[in-house]
């Protein structure tokens, strides 16, 4: 028997049956919507100068209104801030510092300064963007070696399989096992007919390019100098046999290892340092992933600091007059497209000058608050927050933290990024507050003059915080230095110092008894075997 469908809709709820109607109710409610020109604002305050140029151009190709502005002006295209007056007559005048103080600036033409870093950098950032595509790689410059060298078309197969393997380092981390097969079934060959290839690759530019381990990288640089070279002999023997050995046990236990006084020791040891365990890291040292390009100039003239835009943050574009006069001649679906682009292209224009505004009344607070920092470094740098310096320009947090992401700044002391300006901080027993930039550089210090026979442990490092007036626990300074990439405190145990002052590029000569590589660290904080010393010279 087949049940009946019931012709009217019915809900049934708990037994009982509900009909359902549909109804029309009016409610009031309160709904913050983002507009158009909001939203494009704060798109672009959130890029940096690279993706606002990237932006540009996009929109310049897009909207037949824009078009970029020359240098000199021209009569075809109406600079941003000239565009349209009506719309853009409500923007408050904004105070530009002239390219010409941001040149002079980066040139220390105004007022002379210490570099205390960032060699090499320059404001607009093509010098360094020119160099790095016009450098060989590691890879180029010993095919072009290898091809001016007279090698057999063999020989030449082989090298270019070496040449292949060898890391940004200069290593060949590669078994030739491994290697010989690689070249079958194209070419027989076996690991002893790598090797003499292997050993003219080696006499290359860099020297030492293609060894396999860092004794066999310093001995072909130690064979390269003249026999009379003090220490040469024995350094040869200690980087055969002693180089692993001479971070536990120092200078002069392998004195007393090789049956020579300490005298000799400490000559061949300043002439292994001397030498470069890394002979391929000086190219691509400036990799474009890593390129960042200034949003803005700080330098100091007449003992006050000035603030200036690089010019990437007030691109060169404006409206096209051709195309404005077309909207009055032309009518219909014509006259529409032309109007909406129109009105595209001057949001644009409002919102590059909107954020050129906000990112130099960012940059400008953060060189009040921390003019110290300029002055003096990491050590002077306050404690600093974003809700603080939202407070201070009264706008949204939300909104400091776009100005300064991805945004760097050029400085006396460097390009360093927006958000090193900030900080945390930890309250003192003077009442006031240290920042934790500040502390982790006070426990670099005393690190760096410790006595290398007796290193600071944590808790000492933090009894010794305390009593300058800053209360930190253990806990915090070891996170501190794991932080700064600063070895524990038995890893930093040294012997015999007095005759073997240690050089910034050589291992730390600690006590012996544990695993000498935990103390072959290097500054990228990757750990690094025997054969992978710090990339700073020996």
């Amino acid at each position: 028997m087949t049940p009946s469908r019931d012709t009217t809709a019915t809900q049934h709820v708990r037994g009982y049956a509900v009909g359902v109607k549909p109804s029309l109710n009016i409610a009031t409610s309160q709904q913050l919507v983002l507009t158009p020109q909001v939203r494009l604002a704060i798109r672009l305050l959130q890029l940096s100068s690279l993706e606002l140029e990237a932006e540009i151009a996009e929109a310049v190709a897009s909207n037949p209104l824009l078009d970029w502005v020359e240098d000199g002006g021209g009569d075809d295209v109406d600079g941003g801030s000239k565009a349209d007056t009506a719309d853009l007559a409500d923007t408050p005048d904004r105070t530009q510092e002239p390219s010409t103080d941001a040149d002079a600036a980066v040139n220390h033409e105004l007022d002379p300064w210490p570099d205390h870093g960032s060699h090499g950098s320059t404001f607009d950032g093509t010098t360094e963007a020119d160099q790095a595509a016009a450098e060989d790689s590691l890879h180029d410059h010993l095919l072009w070696q290898l091809h001016l060298g007279h090698f057999s078309p063999r020989d030449t197969r082989i090298g270019v399989a070496l040449i292949d393997a060898i890391d940004d380092d200069g290593y060949l981390r590669e078994d030739l096992a491994a290697l010989a097969a690689s070249l079958h079934p194209d070419l027989d060959t076996t690991p002893t007919e790598l090797l003499p290839v292997l050993h003219r690759i080696q006499q290359f530019d860099p020297l030492g390019v293609g060894a396999r381990n860092a004794s066999e990288c310093l001995q072909v640089q130690l064979r390269a100098l003249s026999e009379d070279t003090p220490g040469r002999a024995l350094a040869l023997v200690i980087a055969a046999s002693q180089l692993d050995r001479l971070p536990k046990f120092g200078i002069p236990g392998i004195a007393s290892q090789l049956g020579c006084c300490p005298a000799d020791s400490q000559v061949a040891v300043t002439l292994l340092q001397s030498l470069d365990p890394h002979p391929g890291a000086r190219f691509g040292s400036v990799p474009s992933g890593n390129y960042v390009r200034p949003d803005c100039v700080i330098w100091r003239h007449l003992g006050l600091w000035q603030v200036a835009l690089a010019p990437e943050a007030r691109p060169n574009v404006g409206l096209q007059r051709d195309y404005q006069r077309l909207i009055q001649l032309t009518s219909g679906a014509d006259a529409d497209y032309l109007r909406g682009h129109l009105q595209e292209a001057r949001w644009l224009l409002k919102a590059i000058e909107s954020r050129a505004d906000t990112l130099l009344r960012v940059v400008r607070c953060l060189v009040r608050e921390q003019s110290g920092f300029l002055e003096f470094g990491p050590q002077a740098l306050h404690p600093l927050t974003l809700r603080e310096v939202a407070a201070k320009l009264d706008l949204h947090e939300s909104t400091v933290s776009r100005a300064v992401a991805g945004k760097f700044a050029h400085t006396p002391r460097g390009t360093l990024p927006l958000r090193a300006f900030f900080a945390s901080g930890i309250g003192t027993d003077a009442g006031g507050s240290a920042s934790s930039t500040a502390i982790q550089d006070r426990i670099r210090k005393l690190v760096a003059n410790e006595d290398p026979r007796k290193p600071l442990s944590d808790a000492k490092l933090a009894d010794t915080l305390k009593k300058e007036g800053v209360p930190v626990a253990r806990r915090t300074v070891a996170k501190y230095r794991e932080a700064l990439q600063i070895p524990a405190s038995h890893e930093r145990v040294r012997v015999g110092t007095a005759s073997a002052p240690q050089s910034p590029g050589m291992p730390p000569i600690v006590e012996g008894g544990h695993d000498a590589n935990r103390s072959l660290r290097p500054a990228d904080g990757r750990h690094a075997g025997p054969a992978q010393l710090r990339r700073d010279p020996l």
